[in-house]
């Protein structure tokens, strides 16, 4: 069973200046995996959709693969694009 449901994702880094915004608010179909939140924000948000596409996605302050599903329990997720040092 299906059913919709809003999600807030943090932007940070390169993918926040890019969206002009810290959060991205998208509206999903549960269950959904995190390969499917990055591929919605990055639809919403063509200017930043590049850099989206090599993110990151972290629910409640851990790294999750794609194919990890959102629960509508999860309390924070962030979009971390990867970071250079030097």
């Amino acid at each position: 069973m299906t059913s919709t449901a809003p999600l807030r994702i943090l932007l940070f880094a390169g993918v926040r200046d890019a969206a002009g915004c810290d959060v991205a608010n998208v509206s999903v179909d549960h269950p959904v995996t995190a390969a499917k939140v990055i591929e919605t924000v990055a639809t919403q948000i063509p200017a930043a959709a590049p850099l989206i596409g090599v993110s990151r996605l972290a629910v409640d302050g851990q790294y999750v693969a794609a194919d990890h599903v959102i629960e509508r329990t999860d309390v924070e997720l962030a979009l971390i694009p990867p970071v250079s040092g030097g």
